[in-house]
């Protein structure tokens, strides 16, 4: 898919509709949140080109995953001391996106295990684990 801004909306369909067939709806809340992260950070890391999403079931588990062609390694942000809450987020328009950067804590979170693999062919494969 194209890495744009509606991919992460693409790729939330796509994984409700697999979730369904395989009797695992219970786990679309975390699942959606959690290829929302991955397909995002891939958009941001390579907009407007090619990414590759992939949601399957491997050894008992979820397996979500993102390839793009960047080979920049993802990293979270440092996690500031203070408690997040609306009372510490600066909202002031001029820096409304700059409260990001909790993806990889999530999908870390939500998931049983999650990584990056760097393809032989170029690019990363980014990716997360879910138990039904």
């Amino acid at each position: 898919m194209l890495a744009s801004p509606t991919a992460a909306g693409m790729a939330r369909t796509l994984t409700n509709a697999r979730l369904h067939k395989w009797g695992y709806t219970h786990l679309s809340d975390d699942a959606f949140l959690v290829a929302s992260e991955l397909i995002t950070n891939a958009v941001t890391a390579t907009p407007g080109s090619e990414i590759k999403y992939q949601l399957s079931r491997d050894g008992g588990e979820v397996l979500l995953a993102v390839w793009d062609s960047s080979t920049r390694v993802p990293a979270p942000r440092p996690i500031p001391p203070v408690e997040l809450s609306l009372e510490t987020l600066d909202l002031a328009p001029e820096r409304w996106d700059d409260n990001g950067g909790w993806g990889i804590p999530i999908v870390a979170t939500l998931s049983v295990s999650s990584g990056y693999t760097l393809d032989p062919q170029g690019g990363k494969w980014v990716w997360a684990r879910l138990k039904p």
